[in-house]
């Protein structure tokens, strides 16, 4: 198992269009899910995209039986691994929030994404996933399907005097890794 550099923002290859993966239930791609995962807890991620680790395939990881020290007061979204993701708009309010991304080290910003969305995809042996998801769950997978056409949380923010360091914004999670 590895535990992968994510790349950050300015890196042209998180600006790219990641492609559909095509073959399900092979080393390769167990492997891929393994090092993610291992990525994700290293970095204290409520998720990650195969983007941010240079993988150009439409995968993403999300979510934790466990709180996530950096979003301390979310609840917990379910561990899911999410390939070739399509998300449908159920509910087209718009709820702000703040969020921040691994790719975008030490920073948050008040991001506004569907209130509620239904995605559906497969996991690692091409089984079928449906869910609805409202909130944080619905916010998580908006912001990981992103990376998947290169869209960075930055792109979405529309009041820059929202936007600032983890640090000076919320001095209560100091000591937690934004990195």
């Amino acid at each position: 198992m590895t535990v992968h550099s994510i790349l950050k923002m300015g890196d042209a290859r998180l600006l790219r269009v990641a492609r559909p993966v095509t073959s399900f239930d092979t080393p390769q791609l167990h492997q891929l899910v393994q090092d993610m995962r291992e990525t994700m807890q290293a970095a204290n991620g409520a998720g990650l995209a195969a983007p941010q680790i240079g993988v150009d395939l439409q995968l993403v990881i999300f979510g934790s039986d466990q709180p996530n020290p950096r979003y301390p007061d979310r609840p917990l979204v379910p561990d899911t691994v999410l390939i070739n993701p399509e998300i449908t708009v159920l509910d087209d309010s718009l709820l702000d929030d703040w969020e921040g991304c691994l790719s975008v080290p030490g920073l948050r910003a008040i991001v506004p994404r569907f209130a509620r969305i239904r995605y559906r995809g497969v996991d690692p042996w091409g089984r079928p996933i449906e869910r609805e998801a409202e909130g944080f769950h619905a916010r998580v997978v908006q912001h990981e399907c992103d990376h998947l056409q290169g869209v960075l949380y930055p792109m979405r923010v529309r009041d820059f005097t929202r936007f600032g360091f983890t640090e000076v914004l919320f001095p209560e999670l100091a000591g937690v890794d934004d990195d």
